[in-house]
């Protein structure tokens, strides 16, 4: 497991890993170079089948400037006598997409691990109502480690306190401390998250709301789109990129930049109480986009399954104006299967019946 500190502690963690492994024995015994010390895995792998994973690798890589070109080397060597599988790990997307996966044609697979979707979520608590567990993915989203930090046997009101309102909790600057090992410039990127997050949907309105160009806004939110936090729409079925939208994919920075950022001198002067009390009544509505997107994920899993009868081959929402009642209109989910065949739905979060009052001939 690679420490973000020097290549020193570093090559002394994995030495110790390497030894302990291949000899039963602890030591403080540290190879000379991470050269010397991967060499010898991949020597050790041509006796037997070895499976070497180095987690978090842009940790070492980064206090190791060489470490890649040195693999590149070892692979190249060993590549037909050598049996190792050598798995590098990150949580760190950009550095992993950029400085890790060309590895300069070295690499046979790679998997980018998503977050669990809704019924994955559900899955990890037996203890929620469906409306409770609803609530969580909307909250935290379905990232594993987040999800730890979630008690099904209190209640929603008693985590979110516990979580995101606790100032020593390992989830109230956690957006933060991803957006500072992600990204040059986390203040630019956190005011373009919380112009989001407050109603700001469309370029123009996000550039003036921050005071930036739109052009430089445009190159931050693309950066922030491959990170997986912010996501662009347009009407299902159009190209019209002057009227995409943006709206904040990852629920854990959606909530935490809708509700955390805004009452932080309350949240640090230990007042949880009176933080949830301004929260609360603004939950029905936040979890309007997030009931959207689970139905978004039942569909498509009722088309895997062979069960939905409109094979459709993407889901999206569309807006625009209505030439009958001569007004903006809005539907929450639809997909075509050919043009004739179509899926239109509305997604409605309360206990209320929704007819198809919104068809039109």
């Amino acid at each position: 497991m690679g420490v973000e500190s020097n290549a020193k502690q570093n090559l002394e963690n994995l030495s110790k890993s390497i030894i302990d492994y291949s000899s039963g024995i602890e030591t403080e015994t540290s190879f000379l170079s991470f050269q010397a010390a991967l060499e010898y895995v991949f020597k050790h792998a041509e006796r037997e089948r070895l499976i070497f994973v180095i987690d978090e690798y842009p940790y070492v890589a980064r206090s190791s400037k060489s470490l890649s070109s040195t693999l590149q080397l070892l692979i190249d060597k060993y590549k037909d006598t050598s049996k190792l599988m050598l798995i590098l790990g990150g949580s760190f997307m950009s550095y992993m997409e950029d400085n890790v996966l060309p590895l300069y044609g070295r690499r046979t697979a790679q998997i980018k691990l998503f977050p669990f979707d809704f019924e994955e979520t559900c899955r990890c608590f037996k203890n929620f109502s469906d409306e409770e567990k609803a609530l969580i993915y909307g909250i935290v989203g379905g990232t594993p480690q987040y999800l730890l930090q979630i008690d099904d046997k209190l209640s929603i009101e008693d985590n979110i306190k516990n979580t995101f309102l606790n100032p020593i909790s390992f989830l109230y600057e956690e957006p933060t401390n991803l957006l500072k090992q992600e990204v040059r410039e986390p203040a630019i990127y956190t005011a373009i998250i919380t112009a989001i997050a407050s109603g700001a949907s469309r370029m123009s309105e996000i550039s003036g709301k921050i005071g930036e160009d739109t052009n430089v806004c445009s190159t931050y939110i693309k950066n922030l789109i491959a990170l997986g936090i912010v996501q662009k729409e347009t009407p299902y079925g159009e190209n019209a990129s002057r009227k995409s939208v943006y709206s904040i994919e990852d629920n854990m920075f959606r909530f935490w930049y809708r509700f955390v950022s805004e009452n932080n001198s309350i949240i640090a002067r230990e007042a949880s109480e009176l933080a949830y009390k301004r929260i609360e009544p603004h939950l029905s509505a936040y979890m309007g986009k997030v009931f959207e997107e689970i139905c978004r994920q039942y569909l498509w899993k009722l088309l895997i399954a062979g069960k939905c009868p409109v094979e459709f081959s993407s889901l999206g929402c569309w807006w625009g104006n209505d030439p009958i009642e001569k007004s903006q209109t809005e539907i929450d989910i639809m997909g075509e299967q050919d043009k004739n065949t179509a899926l239109f739905a509305s997604a409605n979060g309360r206990t209320k019946k929704s007819g198809s009052e919104f068809l039109k001939p």
